[in-house]
């Protein structure tokens, strides 16, 4: 089978491009070609013997986020709707003849219209949704440090009635005016045949937003082999965060929480936006026992993830499938999660970790102070983590989803003319 992939970026940025990367490796180990739709510069890759130059074609993106308001204004149209973007591609789809086209983030940069150009081709697609811009002009259903839905039901005004995208008018605007020109347009109902997502919260959110609206859908979960990793016994007994420091990460809660458990020593790795703020909360609060350690990442993160006691995942906003708790179960360490998102399917409060409620933040102080508390209890999720994760992460498992997704893309295609 020959497969094109297309995403937004081609180099590492974060959990989506590791998630495109690997299904790439995997299709290619299983004897499938693939191929690469995306954005950027070859010469700044770091080519490696997997992927060539060869099987990866490059689109300009938009300059929509920079220059002049007038030059943001006349590159707006080409980040909603590409005619560049489409044109590449169904040129590609001519050459590379693919069996389907697997879209992951394709919003703004590379845009919808590349789904116009494979239906218009008969060309089978697969959107694979990792953030909720299917639904919400701003990705995550959250803004201002709330969850938020206001614009269900098509009502996208409220996108700039509540400055939701960077907290900014003009971007707002923006996104208003996408969302709004994709529901007019029906690309998501006309151009996918098949969507996956990872936690069954995110398919129940699209189903809620899409009322009446009959799709198909499967589950497919992170690439990741599980056993690659082996289960580490070291416990120096702190909770760990790793990860962006950004407002919808949560760890201000984390914060709030050490101020009620000053006996739970905490290590946060990372660095963003809101480092300077949580350093200043740290000092202001006298939070000897938090230590910042940085953006610390690679095999440099392995032995500090495999001491820690638990690993803290403190998402305020919806979070689909942090790979954070894919690392953290690999090497048998359980994981405090908020009530968000697809967290409460991964950790089972109780059984491979526990589970908190963002509206409380005693309920997180009293979760660090249980595993602080027992080894006993830390060690027994942390084993169920180990062996769940051992026995639903791996290349195979994945191979078989992503086969099962591309074969009713494919039905649904033919179904519908194709």
């Amino acid at each position: 089978m020959r497969v094109l992939l297309a995403h937004k970026f081609f180099n590492l940025v974060g959990g989506a491009e590791v998630f495109v990367q690997e299904t790439a490796r995997i299709l290619q180990e299983n004897g499938h070609e693939v191929h690469f739709l995306t954005t950027g510069n070859p010469d700044d890759v770091d080519w490696s013997e997997a992927i060539s130059p060869s099987q990866v074609t490059f689109v300009d993106p938009p300059e929509y986020d920079s220059g002049s308001p007038v030059r943001k204004l006349a590159n707006l149209p080409k980040a909603i709707w590409s005619t560049q973007a489409k044109k590449v591609t169904a040129d590609l789809l001519k050459k590379f003849q693919p069996d389907l086209l697997h879209c992951f983030a394709v919003h703004v940069h590379l845009s919808p219209s590349i789904l116009a150009a494979a239906k218009e081709a008969n060309i089978a697609t697969v959107m694979t949704c990792n953030d909720y811009k299917h639904i919400c002009p701003n990705y995550k259903l959250f803004h201002h440090g709330r969850v938020c839905e206001d614009c269900a039901g098509g009502k996208f005004f409220n996108a700039v009635k509540n400055r939701c995208a960077k907290d900014n008018y003009a971007h707002s605007v923006a996104s208003a005016l996408e969302a709004q020109f994709h529901a007019s347009r029906n690309v998501y109902g006309k151009l996918v045949d098949h969507y996956t997502f990872s936690s069954d919260f995110m398919a129940n959110k699209t189903i809620e937003f899409w009322p009446g609206r009959e799709f198909s859908w499967s589950k497919l979960r992170n690439p990741f082999n599980s056993k690659d990793f082996t289960h580490s016994t070291e416990d120096d007994g702190y909770a760990l965060y790793f990860g962006r420091l950004v407002e919808e990460k949560g760890v201000s809660l984390l914060l709030e929480a050490a101020k009620l458990c000053p006996d739970v020593p905490i290590k946060i790795v990372g660095d963003g936006p809101e480092l300077e703020r949580l350093q200043s909360t740290k000092r202001a609060s006298n939070l000897d026992q938090v230590d910042f350690l940085g953006p610390v990442w690679g095999d440099a993160l392995t032995p500090i993830l495999k001491r820690a006691r638990c690993i803290v995942v403190p998402s305020l906003w919806h979070e689909n499938f942090p790979y954070v708790i894919n690392q953290a179960f690999a090497v048998g360490r359980p994981v405090i999660g908020a009530n968000r998102g697809g967290i409460p399917e991964l950790v089972a409060d109780g059984e491979r970790g526990l589970v908190f409620k963002v509206e409380d933040v005693g309920s997180l102080a009293k979760a660090l102070d249980t595993l602080n508390n027992s080894t006993k209890d830390a060690a027994r999720m942390g084993q169920n983590a180990k062996l769940w994760s051992d026995e639903t992460f791996s290349d195979q498992a994945y191979y078989t989803d992503l086969l099962s997704a591309y074969e009713r893309a494919i039905h649904a295609n033919s179904d519908h003319g194709g």
